[in-house]
């Protein structure tokens, strides 16, 4: 079913690409010492470690932005590209690491707030052959907008609007 349903997809967008382009749009509150996020009818919180002035009653913003990573290497592959490339995968796992200074966050000197070292290890459970998996592997590294977003230079226009 997945695969015939991205055939159409291919077909459809192919002779109307208009209708394949998308605006995701993701909104954030603050609602006492959480932030609400919210993408369409999806809800979730985010927090902050107690040392960072946060609660610890949600994932903070830097798991998130892994989990967006490990999610998208496990949904893509196993939902998209594989079904597309006509390859079997019987489950993907993934686990998505970096180095951190939580010194950087309060601006204190000698340290970044940026993350380090990055790594994304992606384990496919497949009874293909070693090429076929490999490819699976290089199309999402081809493709994965997430994985793209992080390796190559975004611009990212932040503007500010203040309310009374």
């Amino acid at each position: 079913m997945k695969r015939e349903v991205i055939e159409q997809s291919v077909q459809l967008w192919g002779k109307e690409p208009d209708k394949a382009r998308v605006s995701p749009v993701v909104k954030a509150r603050s609602e006492g010492a959480q932030a609400v996020v919210e993408a369409g009818s999806f809800s979730w919180q985010s927090d902050l470690p107690p040392t960072l002035g946060g609660e610890n009653k949600a994932a903070s913003p830097t798991a998130l932005l892994l989990g967006a990573l490990a999610g998208c290497a496990v949904a893509f592959i196993r939902d998209t590209l594989a079904p597309q490339l006509g390859v079997r995968v019987d489950a993907v796992r993934a686990e998505v690491r970096c180095r951190a200074d939580f010194r950087g966050l309060l601006g204190m000197p000698g340290a970044t707030p940026d993350l380090e070292d990055l790594d994304i290890a992606i384990e496919i459970q497949s009874p293909e052959s070693e090429d076929k998996v490999r490819r699976l592997y290089e199309t999402w590294l081809a493709r994965c907008p997430v994985y793209l977003a992080l390796t190559k230079p975004l611009a990212v226009k932040a503007s500010l609007k203040r309310t009374a």
